[in-house]
C-alpha cells in the first residue's frame, strides 16, 4: 500500500526544486539480484516519475533535475572485518525520494555546495533532516571523462562509460571521493586505457579510494514492468494542496535577510542554513523594529549598522558561548525578546563589549534579562563624563613611565592606557570614550 505522506512530502520537493509534477504516475518493479534485496526486485518507478525536470540554483549556476523518484528502501550491506558481509534489513521497504541531476557539476566542490543546498530544502521543508551521518539523506557520485582537444576543447559530445561511486556517508567524503575518481580515471586516460564499461565502486573511508564492487547494469537489465499491486496515483489535487503549503525556501529567505533587515550576504547565509536559527533572528528583528522607529533609527545606514551588530553578537559571540556548553538555538534560554533588549543596551553603549560577554553569559545559564543581569552584577557602563575623567587622570599619573615614552614617539602605547583604564572600571567603560579621552589629555598636556 502507498504511503500517502510520503507522496506528498515528494510532490512537496519536487515543488521546491522547480520540476513539473506529473497529474498521473505509477509505480514499476526492477528486478536484480543482490543481498541487500531478498524478494529480487524493488517498488520504483521507471517512465512515470512523480517530479521532472526542475532545477536548484547555485549562486548564478543552474544545476538541472532529471527527475525525482519515489521507491522502496532495500537493506544495508555490512561488510565484517572477518570476511563476511552482513546485510541490515530495519530500513528496507521505507519510502525513499531517489533526486537525479543533470551532469553540470564542474568540480567535487560544486557538487557538495549542492548536496548542501538540497539538505537545507529538505528541512525547510520538514521533509527529512537529510543528515548524511545518520543515514537520512545518501549520495550516489557518478563520474565521466570526455576527452579535450589541444586547444582546451571538448571533442564530441558523447561521455565515456561512467563510475558510480557509492557508501559515501559525508558531505566532505562526497568531495574526497569525486576528487580520487577524477584522478583515477584521469591517469586510466593517460595510460591509454579509458574506462570501457560502466562501474559501480564503493567509497573506502579507512584508505581515501574506491573499490571496484560490479559492473554495473543497463535499464533492461531490470527487466522493469508496471507493479501490478498498486494501482495509478492521481496527483493534481494532492500536487495543488503541497504547492499551497510551500514555506519560504532558503534562497529566497537569504535574500529578503539581505534586503529588510541589510544582513550582509554571507551573514544572511549562514544564519539561513539553520531554519531555528532564522526564525529567532526573524523574531529579534520584530522586537528591535519598535526601538528602531523611537530611535529614529531607521535610515539604510543605521540599518546595516544594528544588522552587523546582531549577527556579529549572534554568529561569533553567542554561537561560541552555546558550543561550549553543548546547547543550540533550540535549546538555550535566551528569548528573542531579551537577545533584542540586549542589542539595544550595546547599541546605545550602555554596555560595552567586555561587559556584554559577561551579561550574554548569565543569560544563557539563567534565561534572565539583560536589564536584571547588568544591574545584579553592578555591570552598567559609566556614561558621567567626569566620573571617566578622574579614572582617565589617575592612570595617567600612576603610569607616567608609559606617558612619557608615549608623548616621545611611541603611539603604540595608547592601547596599553586604554586597557589600564577598562582595567580600573572593569570594563564599564566604552573603549572609544576612554580612547578619545586619552587622546586630548595626551596632546594637550
Amino acid at each position: 500500500v502507498p504511503n500517502e505522506q510520503a507522496i506528498r512530502l515528494g510532490i512537496r520537493m519536487g515543488h521546491a526544486l522547480n520540476c513539473a509534477i506529473a497529474s498521473h504516475s505509477k509505480f514499476d518493479r526492477k528486478h536484480y539480484f543482490y543481498p541487500d534485496l531478498p524478494k529480487a526486485y524493488q517498488i520504483s518507478q521507471y517512465d512515470l516519475p512523480i517530479c521532472s525536470g526542475g532545477f536548484v540554483m547555485l549562486g548564478e549556476k543552474k544545476i538541472g533535475i532529471t527527475r525525482a523518484h519515489l521507491e522502496e528502501d532495500a537493506g544495508k550491506n555490512l561488510h565484517g572485518s572477518d570476511g563476511k558481509t552482513y546485510v541490515d534489513f530495519n530500513r528496507a521497504g521505507t519510502p525513499l525520494l531517489e533526486i537525479v541531476t543533470e551532469p553540470d557539476f564542474a568540480s567535487p566542490q560544486e557538487a557538495k555546495a549542492f548536496l548542501i543546498e538540497l539538505r537545507l530544502i529538505a528541512r525547510y521543508l520538514g521533509v527529512s533532516d537529510a543528515d548524511m551521518e545518520k543515514g537520512q539523506m545518501r549520495c550516489d557520485a557518478n563520474v565521466s571523462l570526455r576527452e579535450r582537444d589541444a586547444e582546451g576543447g571538448i571533442v564530441g559530445m558523447r561521455f565515456h562509460p561512467k563510475t558510480e561511486i557509492k557508501n559515501i556517508n559525508s558531505f566532505r567524503n562526497v568531495e574526497r571521493a569525486l576528487q580520487y575518481e577524477l584522478r583515477r580515471q584521469g591517469d586510466l586516460w593517460q595510460a591509454g586505457s579509458p574506462p570501457s564499461v560502466t562501474t559501480t565502486r564503493g567509497w573506502d573511508d579507512a584508505t581515501q579510494s574506491t573499490k571496484e564492487q560490479r559492473v554495473k547494469e543497463d535499464a533492461g537489465d531490470y527487466r522493469f514492468f508496471p507493479e501490478p499491486d498498486i494501482p495509478l496515483l492521481e496527483l493534481a489535487a494532492i500536487a495543488a494542496e503541497e504547492r499551497g503549503r510551500l514555506p519560504e525556501l532558503p534562497a529566497a529567505r537569504r535574500a529578503r535577510f539581505s534586503d529588510e533587515y541589510g544582513l550582509r550576504p554571507e551573514d544572511a547565509r549562514q544564519i539561513c542554513d539553520d531554519p531555528a536559527l532564522a526564525d529567532f533572528v526573524e523574531h529579534v528583528f520584530s522586537e528591535l523594529s519598535e526601538w528602531m522607529a523611537s530611535s529614529g533609527a531607521e535610515d539604510a545606514k543605521d540599518k546595516r549598522k544594528l544588522a552587523n551588530l546582531v549577527s556579529g553578537w549572534l554568529t561569533s559571540k553567542l554561537m561560541g558561548l552555546m558550543a561550549e556548553r553543548g546547547i543550540d538555538v533550540r535549546t538555550m534560554k535566551i528569548n528573542a525578546e531579551n537577545f533584542a533588549e540586549f542589542i539595544t543596551l550595546i547599541a546605545e553603549r550602555k554596555l560595552n563589549s567586555s561587559s556584554g560577554m559577561t551579561v550574554l553569559g548569565e543569560m544563557l545559564d539563567s534565561g534572565a534579562d539583560p536589564s536584571h543581569v547588568m544591574e545584579d552584577k553592578r555591570l552598567g557602563a559609566i556614561e558621567d563624563e567626569s566620573a571617566i575623567a578622574d579614572v582617565v587622570d589617575r592612570v595617567i599619573a600612576t603610569h607616567a613611565d608609559i606617558v612619557e615614552r608615549y608623548r616621545g614617539g611611541k603611539k603604540e602605547l595608547l592601547q596599553v592606557l586604554i586597557g589600564q583604564v577598562m582595567k580600573e572600571t572593569e570594563g564599564a567603560v566604552d573603549a572609544k570614550v576612554a580612547r578619545n579621552m586619552l587622546l586630548v589629555k595626551l596632546e594637550s598636556e
